[in-house]
């Protein structure tokens, strides 16, 4: 077996600073836009309405501990989904099947960010500290999902509502349903995302008895089922803009987040996936920027102090 070092192209042991950019390679570091720009969203609306100001401390720990539990999902992911990875012709070169990354790399990094993620959540409030555990617990089964239901999608759905719903707790550290309508919204539109993102493995999962609504119910049923899933997301948002009072600029904002969906929702065809990774990365990306851009500059033409 091909040391990590031999496959990053050195002779020996990996310089410490391979180790770590194969690492973040692994976790996949840069799709944490996804996930933050909503729990950006939830912990400044929750400060606006707590006092008006941006509590930059407590911000700063939000990122950290949304860093840093994705950072631990995904690990656990890739770790969990090695084998599968190897069979996939897509996901064949992922570090761990490589070698790239050693399990045991893996899992020490796996390690350091749930205890980081800890860390941050015993820093911001203790109610924060005591739930942290929950956010945990769908972020490892997600990877077995695809072994037992159909659905693992709404296991990943699950896990991503727990991110604006913990951001508002950080702030206010008291139940918010206002978060909880936010968290539904982030959860139902990943959940969607994953559906099509799902469709480019069918014939590989098919093949090895991996489980998912495309590889059951084929390409088509997927794509209807995340154009369902978006429309879904959008009432959610509708609402939250309104139980939260949001001002013209989020309303704004929601105008380009429902373009963009149509948008997503014309290039990706049964027939035609050659633009899948656009809808996926590029639009979706798009979405969670546009929509925190809006959001943000709308808090701060009401007042939201910096």
């Amino acid at each position: 077996m091909s040391t990590a070092g031999e496959v990053l192209g050195g002779p020996g042991p990996a310089h410490p600073d391979s180790r770590i950019r194969a690492f973040l390679r692994l976790v996949m570091i840069e799709h944490s836009v996804f996930a933050l720009p909503f729990a950006y969203i939830a912990a400044l609306t929750a400060m606006f309405r707590l006092d008006g100001n941006i509590h930059w401390g407590r911000l700063l720990l939000v990122t950290i501990a949304m860093v840093g539990l994705r950072t631990f999902a995904m690990a656990c992911n890739r770790i969990i989904d090695r084998e599968i990875d190897a069979r996939n012709p897509r996901t064949a070169g992922r570090e761990l099947v490589t070698g790239a990354v050693t399990v045991r790399s893996a899992w020490a990094g796996a390690l350091v960010a749930v205890v980081v993620f800890l860390g941050a959540a015993a820093l911001l409030n203790p109610l924060c500290l005591a739930l942290a555990p929950i956010a945990v617990i769908p972020m490892v089964v997600y990877p077995y999902g695809k072994r037992f239901t159909n659905f693992p999608h709404a296991i990943l759905g699950i896990a991503q509502a727990m991110g604006p719903i913990g951001a508002w707790l950080a702030i206010t550290g008291s139940w918010s349903w206002q978060a909880v309508l936010l968290g539904l919204a982030v959860g139902v539109w990943i959940g969607g995302f994953d559906l099509i993102f799902g469709c480019q493995d069918v014939q590989a999962d098919r093949a090895h008895g991996v489980m998912s609504v495309p590889a059951r119910f084929g390409i088509p049923a997927a794509l209807h089922g995340a154009r369902a899933c978006h429309a879904v997301t959008m009432l959610l948002f509708l609402w939250f803009a309104l139980v939260t009072d949001a001002g013209p600029l989020f309303w704004v904002g929601l105008a380009v987040v429902a373009g963009a969906f149509l948008y997503e929702h014309t290039i990706v065809r049964p027939h035609d996936l050659s633009r899948l990774n656009r809808a996926f990365f590029t639009v979706n990306g798009f979405i969670g920027i546009a929509l925190f851009a809006c959001a943000l500059f709308d808090l701060l033409v009401r007042g939201l102090t910096v």
